[in-house]
Formats: C-alpha cells, structure tokens, sequence
C-alpha cells in the first residue's frame, strides 16, 4: 500500500473511527468517573426534564416553550460544570498530580502503615493487611467488608483491635485506600509450609499464590512482623526492614526485593486456627 492509497483510507475510515472511539472513550470515562455522586442524579433528572418538556412541545407545538428550551440546550454545558464542580476540581487535581506526586503518595502510604503495624507488634495485636498491586482482588473484597478509606495508622490500629467487628479477616488496600475488611483469604496447600504456622500466615501465603500481592502479618502470639510474597513468607522483621521491602516492592515493583535466603517455611510459630486471624485471638 502506497501512501497515497494510505492518505485516501485515513481520511475517508481510519480518521473518522479513531475520532469516534476518542469521544467513546472520553464519554465513556467521564460517566464512569461521575457514578454515584450527588450531581449525577441532578443531571439525571434535569437531562430527562428536558427529554420530557422537548417532546411535549413538539408533539403539542409548544412554540415558547420550544424556544426556550432551544436556549436551555445551549447552556446545559455551563450548567454541567456548576453541578459537578467539586467532582471536577478533585478530578483535575488528581490529574495534575498524578505524574509528579505518585512516589510521594505511596510513601506517605507506607509511612502510615509502617507506623501501624509497628504499633501492633509492641502490643502484639495481630493484623493482616493485603496490599493490591497488577492483579486485582474484586472477588475477595466483594464478599468481604467494603471500604473505603485512606490508610491511616490510627485506622488499620482500631480495625484490628481485639474484639473489633472487623478484626478477625484480612483488610485489602488498593492505591493507598482501604476498600475492604474482614476479607477471608484462601490458605496455601504448600507440602512444604509448616503445620505448625497459623491460619494467618497460611493465608498470607496462599492469597500470593494466585496474585502478585503482598501481604503484611503481625503474630499476636509473638508480635513477629512477617511480610508474604511470591508464595515466600519473610519472618522476623523489623519496621525499618519492612519499610524498606515495601518500598522495594510497591513504588519500586522490583520482585526481587525478597531474597530466597529470607524465605521460613518451617519456623516455629503460634499454633492453628479455625478461621483466618483467629488463630492468636482465641
């Protein structure tokens, strides 16, 4: 295909497909951005008042009434920027933010989750915290407690609380949010994992079996800090060793962060429960 016989299909196909997918996608994103917010029933209802009063006029031949609605459309465009204008700030604002500020949210992240299970462990109050990383959680986190709250120290301390309705079960973070609590983990089926580990380091391990995540584990028997991955459990850490694997693994994405040599499969540890994070509660 020479380029002219190219020129001629981009402008009569390829340039009117690629202009029509653009808007689509445009569309498309700005609807899905804008569910679920108080605007978006606003204009809901005025877009159907509109449809409304528009069919009415012609089907009665409304002349005024038509009039006045061809000047309403005109100004729909300014009218949708009034209602939706903190959804559009916050929306702006994460764009503008996104590129520079990314490495910058992810170690404040760190930081309020280091701080929290370093807190735990001096109290020896067991935890068990999912991080989300490429490969999504939905089906856990849809038959789990949904969240959705930004990680904070003083949070995830309460959600793990003894006796807390949420601490028995995993709690997933997803960007740097806390979308789900009391999230059931499958366990590993490993031969070569301990019997003696409890049910939550068995579904510390097993839930990055089937994913890419990582998965931080405060022993409430022992107040041990353990970070699972790759099927691996890193026993015995301390919060300055465990900020530094989180960064490794979560801002840097670098797999290799955990060397083999770390890896405890038959390490003493507090003796099996019934259900996840119940077996040091009890």
């Amino acid at each position: 295909m020479d380029w002219g016989t190219f020129g001629e299909w981009w402008q009569s196909y390829l340039r009117p497909l690629l202009e029509i997918g653009l808007i689509a996608f445009l569309i498309y994103e700005v609807l899905y951005f804008l569910r679920d917010t108080r605007g978006s029933k606003v204009l809901a209802g005025l877009v159907i008042a509109l449809l409304g009063l528009s069919f009415a006029s012609e089907r009665l031949d409304f002349k005024v009434v038509k009039y006045l609605l061809d000047g309403f459309w005109t100004i729909l465009a300014t009218a949708v920027l009034i209602i939706f204008q903190p959804e559009l700030r916050r929306a702006f604002a994460q764009l503008g933010s996104l590129a520079f500020m990314q490495g910058k949210h992810k170690r404040e992240f760190i930081s309020e989750l280091v701080s929290a299970v370093a807190n735990m462990s001096r109290r020896k109050c067991g935890a068990l915290i999912v991080i989300e990383r490429r490969i999504g959680m939905r089906g856990l986190a849809d038959d789990a407690v949904k969240l959705d709250i930004k990680v904070n120290a003083m949070v995830l301390e309460s959600i793990f609380y003894p006796n807390s309705p949420l601490h028995d079960g995993a709690v997933i973070i997803k960007n740097g949010r806390i979308i789900a609590a009391r999230a059931i983990l499958p366990l590993t089926r490993a031969d070569s994992f301990s019997r003696r580990l409890g049910t939550r380091h068995r579904a510390a391990v097993g839930i990055t079996e089937e994913t890419d995540g990582v998965v931080v584990i405060v022993s409430e028997e022992t107040g041990t800090i353990s970070i699972a991955c790759r099927g691996g459990l890193y026993r015995e850490l301390d919060p300055v060793s465990l900020e530094h694997y989180l960064e490794k693994l979560i801002i840097d994405e670098d797999d290799d962060a955990l060397i083999p040599e770390a890896v405890h499969h038959d390490t003493p540890a507090e003796p099996a429960g019934e259900s996840v994070g119940e077996e040091e509660s009890k």
